[in-house]
């Protein structure tokens, strides 16, 4: 494996499934701390803050600290605010989201903002969907967290910020900025981040659609992990599907560590 400085890597699919640690994360994240090789988690849930992502990791055995985590409502913030610093956002997501654009030192509102921000909402509503077509037809800047069509959870699968995303975009006709996986967005901010060249940085992740072609669009090294979506059965479909390749595939995380050792 190229000897990349460091990496972004995907957390659901990738390090657990819900609250299942997948085997070997703990030992890979603890071999990059050994070797002081610089990593970030990177991922596109909007809904929880780098503080709660950190918690949720250590919680299974994950070592991880809030500065490690970048997300797709942080990124949505920094993005925003360096278009238009202090300006008036509406948000249509959950804690993360509105955390992440005070944050940024951008104001909330419900009136007649300069953006719209939108991600995964689990209490979105007609009425919702209503005044974010109103506002963005005013002309207010339409930005989506992450294009997710569906989500994993404990029951099954379930409709994710995309899929609200959807009907936003037909009341409106208009194409949000996206800044998720697979925009190159969320990961120049985590290589602004992590302090290094995209040529030295590679993006781990277990989807083809997303984490892969979120690092070749950013012009990162890629390693595909055949632990969540894509697997044995389907890498050839995802690849086809995708229209990329993978820099290289690992079928599980100790495979990783090893390579990483090597």
């Amino acid at each position: 494996m190229k000897a990349w400085k460091g990496f972004l890597i995907d957390l659901d699919g990738t390090l657990y499934h819900g609250t299942q640690r997948i085997p070997g994360a703990d030992e890979l994240i603890r071999t990059l701390n050994d070797r002081e090789i610089p990593f970030l988690f990177v991922t596109n849930n909007s809904s929880r803050t780098p503080e709660e992502v950190a918690e949720h990791l250590n919680g299974m055995g994950i070592e991880a600290s809030a500065e490690q985590v970048c997300t797709s409502a942080v990124a949505a913030a920094q993005y925003v605010a360096e278009k238009s610093p202090g300006c008036r956002v509406a948000v249509i997501g959950e804690r993360g989201l509105y955390a992440a654009v005070e944050d940024a030192g951008l104001k909330l509102t419900g009136d007649n903002p300069d953006y719209v921000v939108q991600g995964i909402d689990r209490s979105f509503t007609y009425d919702k969907l209503t005044e974010a077509a109103r506002w963005i037809m005013a002309g207010a800047t339409y930005i989506l967290t992450n294009p997710d069509l569906l989500l994993p959870s404990q029951d099954g699968l379930m409709p994710g910020a995309g899929t609200l995303s959807a009907s936003i975009k037909a009341a409106t006709g208009v194409e949000p900025v996206v800044i998720g996986k697979p925009s190159g967005i969320l990961m120049k901010f985590a290589t602004d981040r992590i302090g290094l060249d995209p040529k030295d940085v590679a993006v781990i992740g277990d989807n083809m659609l997303t984490d892969i072609t979120a690092g070749v669009h950013a012009g990162c090294g890629t390693v595909l992990t055949l632990t969540g979506v894509t697997t044995t059965d389907n890498v050839n479909t995802y690849m086809e599907r995708s229209g990329v390749q993978p820099d290289v595939i690992c079928t599980d995380l100790h495979e990783l560590k090893q390579l990483i050792m090597s």
